[in-house]
């Protein structure tokens, strides 16, 4: 490589400024192409014969579209072509272009975009590549190419990265930002390749231990795939950044008549993107044809499109580069040279050799497939290899000649003209997407839920088994109590039976005896013994029939015990209702017991503070300063209770002059947190009334209030003082005895250290109260008043949000009054310490406050001209037109418009945009 050198990515041409809205060259979404929705002629004419792994064989038809884009004029052109005219005239509004043979006779050729000298780069981001992007993140191939002589910015058009203008970025920049922007990161994937060809040999420009890459070819789909290439997954633009200056820096250039950074290789871009989405499978009717169809659910697919930007070598007449001595071959005659013999030297010619023979080999494909001829060359060189599926294949394909307006290359720029206007615009893609079935992320989802069911199975089958053994130790429990029951009253059944037994067998004893004894006497038993056996055999039967009877009920109980050893499912689900009732008794029973906890709570308290008052009234109402606190903070209560009336007011204001205003604020420094607490809500409470005020700041009140501030972190201390002091603050004479005690530093410290959103929301009041005085707007900024007010803002909180506007808009309020009066020169303050940003992203907030302020902050800042360019670069002027036609308050609507019309900055800008105003 003696005459290649490291390329730096310098600017090849002029830079553009304007900036377009309109493109008639965008197209429209491609639509998924369903099985059989289009058909292609199949044969060999085609550079992408097969579909590769497609969802279907269908596609939709899509011709190759063709823009042409001309370099202004450079300095050399301007002193050496000054006495002749452009050989080129543009007519975009008619996408036309003329190119001039002579003063009095043209050529007219059409072109689906025509961009002129001066075409932002956005706007040819926009017409030409942006709907091939959006046809890649849809699941479509694509593939934007330049073509063009050397010299005339086709580098400069994809390449560019922008790093000093932003607005210079090039289509490969911006491709990949709307990509990274569309993407999930949690789902997709982008993957990065960048290459060039050099000499015939592909060269990777990331790795440049890479220089000789092979093309493999898939011989059943004719895909073409790089092996050994290295491809990088992109997470971020910083990251895809990088590679992109890696690559430049690698990447051939060489000096030339035509161009100091000529590209001496043809540089692709290919970038893969692989989407998951959802998709819903193909409806299956049952038999009957009136019945309702079952559809089956979304099934998860991978969409795989693939983005190739190409930066095509500048095609050149040898004779014209800046080398001597060296013979043209002929077959490098008649159309890059017509046979001239003043050329490059050694390997520079080999390099242009190259370069013209891999252009000459894509224009015949072109025009093959143009002409629909049965054969097309596609290798004859590795360039055509590489885009075969980008001209008649099946990627959507969007190709941009640049040509220069020097009549000197006139020739050149007439044979890049036919290129894109007789060759590449006849040429006619069939799209199709490239659907695959993610089996991957089906099995991953499957296994989740898979996980989670086993989990809920688990927890239910936990769940189960401690009820089943609940109940059976209840059931178990309620057995064991039943047959103790039973068993207590069979043993006193057997003893009362056996005493009776004992107490028969007495008796007859004793009987046996007397009649022994009447026998012994000589006297006859007679009738009585007969009635006394008859008496015996009597009682004996009884006895057996008790016995009988006795078993009998033995029998019953254990037949009955046997039942509830072994409880049927009606028993069961009558257990199961006790213990739910059991359940519920106890729960209503826990309710009841909390709720008399906390009555007799609340009883206790009213007790202890009856007592309190009791005594406090026995010795006469002030004698306890303490207790009348307590009492006064009582009423304070009842004040948050109930609605503040005035009466109520009245009554805080006579309850502490008993107590006496100065015992108050004395309690403010006591070392008692509750004793404090109470005294700065008392002192706030005050505050919020005018006639209070001029006492509380004469008897001290506000330093004791910056006091707390200062001294204590407790977080209701600073919240109700910060309060107490906004009150204060709406008082002009007390705003400047705040800033001359060192308030709005005491303040801005407070609000660095909060995280309490009512804290913040008192502090950013109190600041916004101290923003409307003309007087301190100096002294407040420059004890950073302003940034702690908008350091606020990081709690996200509405009403935070509010007060944070409505100190802007006074600040601002208070400075066009200052300019207009002369007193104020130079940029808004607010703008210096980088308010802009925050106004321009609220200026359309849903909360009508913080709204309203801000578009007030808006006009009062667009009135003092020195602000207009800071406001344009920040996006401001957009929302002045939104409010002058937008907004819902006539004054502030009627104020942007007088603003926005006397401007002169505004005007120009307005009318360099095309708005009607």
């Amino acid at each position: 490589m003696a005459s290649g050198a490291n390329r730096n990515g310098v600017h090849k041409a002029a830079s553009a400024t304007s900036n377009f809205k309109s493109s008639s060259f965008k197209s429209k979404h491609l639509p998924v192409a369903a099985p059989g929705s289009g058909f292609r002629r199949s044969s060999s004419a085609s550079l992408g014969s097969a579909s590769g792994s497609l969802k279907d064989d269908g596609g939709v038809p899509g011709r190759v579209r063709v823009a042409v884009r001309l370099r202004p004029r450079n300095a050399e052109e301007l002193v050496a072509d000054a006495d002749f005219a452009d050989c080129v005239e543009l007519q975009p509004e008619l996408k036309r272009l003329k190119l001039r043979k002579n003063n009095w006779d043209s050529d007219t050729y059409e072109f689906d975009e025509v961009l002129t000298e001066s075409a932002s780069q956005k706007r040819v981001y926009e017409v030409v590549a942006k709907p091939v992007v959006e046809s890649v993140l849809d699941g479509y191939n694509g593939t934007v190419m330049a073509y063009g002589q050397t010299g005339t910015g086709k580098t400069f058009t994809l390449g560019r990265l922008g790093d000093e203008d932003a607005s210079a970025r090039g289509i490969m920049v911006r491709s990949m930002e709307d990509i990274l922007a569309d993407i999930s990161p949690e789902t997709d994937s982008v993957s990065v390749s960048y290459l060039q060809l050099y000499m015939e040999t592909i060269q990777d420009l990331l790795d440049t231990a890479n220089d000789n890459i092979p093309i493999v070819e898939d011989p059943r789909t004719g895909d073409v795939s790089l092996p050994g290439a290295t491809v990088v997954e992109v997470r971020d633009h910083q990251s895809f950044m990088e590679l992109l200056h890696l690559g430049e820096a690698h990447r051939i250039a060489a000096n030339t008549k035509l161009n100091t950074e000529s590209s001496r290789s043809h540089a692709l871009l290919m970038v893969n993107v692989k989407r998951s989405v959802m998709g819903r499978e193909t409806a299956l009717s049952s038999e009957d044809e009136n019945s309702s169809h079952l559809v089956k659910p979304f099934r998860p697919l991978v969409r795989k499109g693939k983005l190739v930007v190409v930066d095509l070598a500048g095609s050149e007449r040898i004779q014209k580069s800046d080398q001597r001595d060296v013979k043209i071959p002929e077959y490098l005659g008649g159309f890059f040279n017509n046979g001239v013999d003043n050329g490059s030297e050694g390997h520079t010619l080999e390099e242009a050799k190259s370069i013209n023979l891999s252009l000459s080999a894509l224009g015949k494909c072109i025009n093959a497939l143009a002409e629909n001829s049965a054969h097309v060359p596609i290798r004859d060189s590795k360039l055509t290899r590489l885009l075969r599926d980008s001209f008649g294949g099946t990627a959507r394909t969007s190709l941009i000649v640049t040509i220069g307006p020097s009549p000197r290359h006139r020739g050149e720029t007439a044979s890049t003209i036919l290129f894109g206007q007789r060759k590449a615009m006849k040429v006619e893609n069939m799209l199709k997407i490239k659907e695959e079935f993610d089996y991957k992320s089906l099995s991953r989802r499957l296994d989740i839920q898979l996980d989670k069911l086993i989990a809920e199975n688990e927890r239910q089958q936990k769940a189960f088994e401690e009820q089943v053994e609940r109940i059976t130790l209840e059931a178990q429990k309620r057995v064991s109590e039943v047959e103790r029951k039973y068993a207590d009253a069979l043993e006193k059944e057997r003893l009362k039976c056996q005493m009776e037994y004992m107490e028969s067998v007495k008796q007859l004893e004793e009987k046996l005896v007397t009649n022994q004894q009447k026998c012994c006497n000589g006297e006859s038993p007679g009738v009585s013994f007969a009635e006394e056996l008859a008496e015996v055999k009597k009682l004996l039967q009884n006895e057996i029939h008790l016995r009988k009877a006795a078993e009998e009920e033995v029998d019953y109980l254990k037949n009955q015990l046997l039942q509830c050893t072994q409880p049927e499912a009606g028993g069961n689900s009558e257990i199961l209702k006790l213990c739910k009732r059991l359940e519920d008794e106890a729960h209503n029973k826990k309710k009841l017991e909390e709720e008399i906890t906390v009555l007799q709570s609340q009883l206790l308290q009213l007790t202890f503070e009856a007592d309190r008052m009791r005594r406090c009234l026995e010795r006469g109402g002030s004698g306890n300063a303490f207790a009348g606190l307590d009492y006064l903070m009582s009423q304070v209560g009842h004040l948050h209770l109930k609605d503040a009336g005035n009466g109520q007011r009245a009554s805080i204001a006579t309850l502490s002059e008993q107590v006496g205003l100065q015992k108050v604020l004395s309690l403010l420094e006591s070392d008692d947190a509750n004793v404090r607490i109470h005294a700065v809500k008392v002192v706030a409470n005050l505050a919020a009334e005018e006639a209070n005020q001029e006492k509380i700041v004469e008897a001290g009140g506000l330093s004791s209030l910056l006091m707390l501030l200062r001294r204590f972190e407790d977080e209701t201390v600073r919240r109700v003082a910060a309060g107490a002091i906004a009150n204060l603050a709406m008082n002009e004479a007390n705003q400047e005895l705040i800033m001359t005690e060192g308030g709005i530093s005491l303040l801005s410290m407070t609000a660095a250290e909060a995280e309490d959103p009512q804290t913040l929301r008192m502090v950013a009041g109190a600041i916004a109260n101290l923003c409307g005085n003309d007087k301190l707007q100096m002294k407040l900024r420059s004890d950073g008043g302003i940034k702690a007010l908008l350091g606020t803002v990081r709690c996200g909180h509405p009403d935070v949000l509010s007060q944070v506007a409505r100190g802007i808009a006074n600040f601002a309020k208070c400075e066009s009054r200052a300019s207009t009066q002369g007193t104020k020169t130079g940029r808004s303050s607010l703008i210096e310490d980088g308010a802009l940003q925050w106004i321009v992203q609220n200026a359309n907030n849903e909360a009508s406050p913080i709204r309203r302020h801000v578009e007030l902050a808006l006009c009062h800042l667009a009135q003092h001209e020195v602000n207009a360019k800071d406001m344009i670069s920040g996006g401001a002027l957009w929302e002045l037109v939104r409010i002058s036609r937008d907004c819902s308050r006539d004054d502030i609507r009627n104020l942007a418009h007088r603003t926005l019309t006397s401007s002169p900055t505004f005007r120009a800008e307005l009318r360099r945009l095309r708005i009607e105003y």
